[in-house]
């Protein structure tokens, strides 16, 4: 499985990226090693969306997608959840499975 990921750095800016190991990834994140660039800069405080999906194909297209959005849509899109609106006719919205933070840290 791959996860498409947005993070709340402290600017209140939001970072987009994917991963196979969510857990593992917000620790870089956090903890500022093995981070990506922009994290280590603008320092991430939360995470705030994280997105399931199949294969990195998809992972891929749908970062690529948010990345694209406004800050005011990115904000939409973690109050709302509303990928089909956003992204009418450009992705198959159904391949993307949205977690909450649960479901992620309660795996069996």
């Amino acid at each position: 499985m791959y996860y498409v990921y947005m993070l709340r750095c402290e600017d209140n800016s939001i970072y987009t990226g994917i991963t196979t190991n969510v857990e593992h990834r917000m620790e870089e994140h956090f903890s500022k090693v093995n981070c990506a660039k922009y994290t280590y800069s603008h320092t991430a405080k939360k995470l705030e969306s994280v997105w399931q999906t199949e294969n990195r194909v998809l992972a891929s297209k749908l970062e690529y997608r948010i990345k694209k959005l406004t800050k005011y849509q990115k904000e939409q899109l973690i109050a709302k959840n509303n990928l089909e609106e956003l992204f009418l006719d450009r992705i198959d919205v159904s391949q993307y499975v949205k977690l909450d933070e649960m479901m992620l840290y309660n795996k069996s």
